[in-house]
This record gives C-alpha cells, structure tokens and sequence, in this order.
C-alpha cells in the first residue's frame, strides 16, 4: 500500500479511511517491536519537530517528544505559549508561519476549535492536530483504536460505552468517528443530560446505521458493554463553577461497579482522571488506560511521525 500519509497534515479522523488507518497500525507494530528490542533508531535523524502547545498537557506533549526523539529527530517544545511571542500577542498565524522556517512538522493544541485547520493554511510543514478545544484529539482516537483492537479481533460486534463529559470530551469526538470506520454499530453513552453527545456526533452515528443508547446512570449499563471509556467532567470547559462542582464526581468506577462489568471488558481513559475512577481499580486487569492504552500513545505517535516524514 502506499503511504498516503507523507507530507501530509493529519488534522481529523474524517481525513482518513480505514484501510489507511489499518496501514498505520502495521507500522506501529514495527515501532513497538524497534522500542522493545533497540530503544529506537535514527530514521528522522535531521528532522525536527515543534510541539506548539497552547493548553496543558501532559500526555500527549510528552508521547510526541519521545517519539520524535526516539526515531533520531530533533524537538522545539513550547508548553503554554506563556514564554513565546503568543503572550505579546502574536497571532496564531504568525507563529505557525515563524516555525514553519526553522522544522519539518508541527504539532499544535489549542483552545479553539479548528484552530489546528486554520494553522495548516499558513504553515509550510506538514501540521498535526494533538487537539482544537472541544473539537477533536485525531491521534488520540488512533491509539484509542489500536488498544481496542488488541484486545477484539472483530470490533464491529462490540457494545461500545462513553462515560462523562460527552459534549465538550473532544477524545470521545473522534473515538466515535474512527470506530464506526470499523463497523462499530452499538453506542452506549452515560452522561448527564447538560453533558450529553453533541448532535452531529449523534447524526453520524444514525446515518451509518448505528444504535445509540442514552442514559443518566452507569450502573444500568456497565453489564452490556465490551469497552467503557471513561472521561473526566472538563473544569476548563464551564463558564458555571458550581455547575462543574456539583457534576464533576457524577459517575465513579469502583471495584463493586466493575463487579458488574463482563470479564473480558476492558476500561479505557484518556486521562488525565479526577477521581472518576477510583485507584483500586487500576489492579483490575481489565483496566488498561495506565498500561497498553498509554504506551501506546508513543507508538502511534512514532509511526505517524515516521509515515509523514519518510517515504
């Protein structure tokens, strides 16, 4: 197959199919393999990367630079923006264009959504979207993907449940968007009614032919599903402080809740948790968001990397 990623910007889920998807998660086989045996290599020795990361991170900023690095490249990290030229008031163009002069690829996250689409107008370097305010996390969904497929051999069949903040959780966002790329029909999701699903997320799934359920407690539920991926309440999205306090604890995984869960489900999370998940279940071997989930955030991010820097 050819790499149809190379030098391209990898901005949303909607940008690629499945068998490029497919394609990738060959690659990030070989880069779990190249980590375990070797450590690394130099394939994108002379490459350098900026990671333009306008809201926190930690995740997701630190899995790009381990990548980069361990594939030879080179790295600018700028975390917060509170240093650079943005807190003088630089644009968002002007600094994509300033960057753009000194790497070969770019990875922003920024509060507003499409900012990453915006940012690839102007750059001359291929962009990467590590996630646009309550929009999208494209790399994310990719890991997220990855994980459930080592787990299920046909994730089609799969009751898929999303717990929390599903109206501003932009990794729910694209999750929802990849998976139905892979013929995911059934959708359980668990928020209160002020944080449910947007709407064109819910159209989608309708038109691909899929079945979502929508309801207010986890206990109801958690016995039907094959993946439960959990998400915090997001602070950071609420103009309303008291709205927040009283949602943020709405729903919390314990090892009596997950009593009731079916023994091969497997518990996912972007991170980073605020409690909605207590620590005792991180013993649960069904639990994997500190484990394989994570880990394979650098992996996907290596490959990509590699895919759209090499041909």
């Amino acid at each position: 197959m050819n790499n149809k990623f190379f030098g391209k910007s990898y901005l949303t889920v909607d940008q690629i199919e499945k068998e490029d998807i497919l394609y990738l998660f060959e690659k990030v086989d070989e880069m779990k393999k190249l980590v375990e045996s070797k450590g690394g290599n130099d394939e994108l020795k002379g490459k350098v990367l900026a990671a333009l990361f306008y809201e926190p991170s930690s995740r997701t900023f630190s899995s790009f630079l381990s990548a980069m690095q361990r594939l030879g490249g080179g790295i600018i990290p700028m975390h917060g923006m509170s240093y650079s030229s943005v807190a003088k008031g630089e644009s968002l163009r002007d600094t994509v264009k300033t960057f753009s002069c000194f790497v070969d690829i770019l990875v922003i996250r920024n509060p507003e959504v499409g900012s990453a689409q915006e940012a690839a107008k102007y750059a001359t370097v291929p962009v990467i979207n590590a996630g646009d305010g309550t929009g999208e996390h494209p790399t994310q969904a990719l890991q997220d993907v990855y994980t459930i497929k080592s787990h299920f051999s046909d994730i089609a069949t799969l009751t898929v449940g999303m717990v929390g903040d599903l109206k501003n959780g932009r990794t729910v966002h694209s999750l929802t968007k990849m998976i139905l790329k892979f013929g995911v029909k059934k959708f359980v999701w668990v928020s209160p009614k002020i944080l449910m699903m947007p709407q064109e997320i819910r159209e989608r799934v309708e038109k691909s032919g899929g079945e979502t359920v929508e309801v207010e407690n986890h206990n109801d539920v958690i016995g039907d599903l094959d993946v439960m991926y959990d998400t915090r309440v997001q602070k950071e999205r609420f103009t309303d402080l008291a709205e927040y306090e009283r949602l943020k604890l709405a729903y919390i995984i314990t090892p009596d809740v997950m009593k009731k869960a079916k023994k091969n489900m497997i518990v996912m999370h972007p991170l980073p948790r605020v409690g909605e998940i207590a620590y005792e279940v991180d013993r649960d071997p069904r639990a994997v968001y500190l484990t394989e989930q994570m880990e394979n955030g650098m992996y996907v991010r290596m490959a990509l990397l590699k895919l759209i820097l090499s041909q």
